[in-house]
């Protein structure tokens, strides 16, 4: 009788954590309204709690208004956001490989000017910001570890670098959308069917920031053009040798 409080309290505790941990990264954009949330397993994985410790944390975000659960198609992000017509974009997820097109191309519109204007405007702080990143980034690749979030803060410390918060605003609301081998992993229920190109990514970022420190406008633009080229390229490649079913809708 005096143990059955003792359970119920620390496994509240425990989903209060993971719920915590969850609702910090969804408001600091790591998951953009839309996102599809990591499935159970996933998630069981990375905290290393039970099933039903993750079911508490999920269905805690889902009273709070941050969650819903779609039949049969998996937990989905609301966000604090997604009341707000003007910010839609990205509130609509989905399962194609062109859509994952789409929004790099999107991005070379933004992206692209924002590296010129990080050339043009970047303070030593803000650029010592996007060295830590590259020097992060770097580390995580020699300690064999997943590159996800320091990609997408160096593209945030970029957009910082505008001085134009609005570029800042624009990237925190698509959040770790906006690395498209995130959103391929999600909707593919957390694998990942291309291989790693970590270390051509880190190449490619040492080329923006090099333009950057150098002031070199023209030069900072051609660099993040190329780099979400490449990405565009890479998924196209994909959807031609998509040619069995798989959990994502190809067109």
């Amino acid at each position: 009788m005096k143990a059955s409080p003792t359970a119920p309290t620390k496994k509240k505790t425990l989903s209060s954590q993971v719920a915590d941990e969850l609702r910090a990264q969804i408001e600091g954009g790591i998951y953009a309204p839309g996102d599809k949330l990591p499935t159970e397993q996933v998630l069981v994985e990375k905290f290393g709690f039970s099933r039903t410790v993750i079911r508490e944390a999920v269905a805690t975000l889902r009273a709070d208004g941050l969650l819903e659960s779609r039949q049969g198609a998996g937990v989905f992000v609301l966000g604090p956001q997604q009341s707000d017509e003007t910010l839609t974009l990205f509130s609509h997820a989905s399962e194609k490989i062109s859509d994952i097109i789409e929004e790099l191309e999107l991005r070379i519109g933004i992206e692209v000017e924002a590296a010129g204007l990080a050339a043009a405007r970047s303070s030593p702080a803000q650029e010592a910001a996007i060295q830590a990143e590259l020097d992060q980034f770097a580390q995580l690749i020699a300690e064999g570890k997943s590159t996800d979030e320091s990609d997408f803060r160096f593209h945030m410390a970029i957009a910082a670098a505008t001085n134009n918060s609005r570029f800042k605003t624009f990237l925190e609301h698509i959040g770790r959308r906006m690395i498209p081998r995130v959103k391929l992993r999600t909707v593919m229920g957390g694998v990942d069917p291309l291989p790693s190109r970590d270390h051509t990514i880190l190449a490619e970022h040492e080329e923006i920031a090099d333009a950057i420190f150098a002031n070199d406008v023209d030069r900072a633009r051609d660099a993040m053009r190329r780099h979400l080229l490449i990405g565009i390229q890479r998924y196209r490649l994909l959807t031609r040798r998509s040619t069995h079913p798989t959990p994502m809708e190809v067109d």
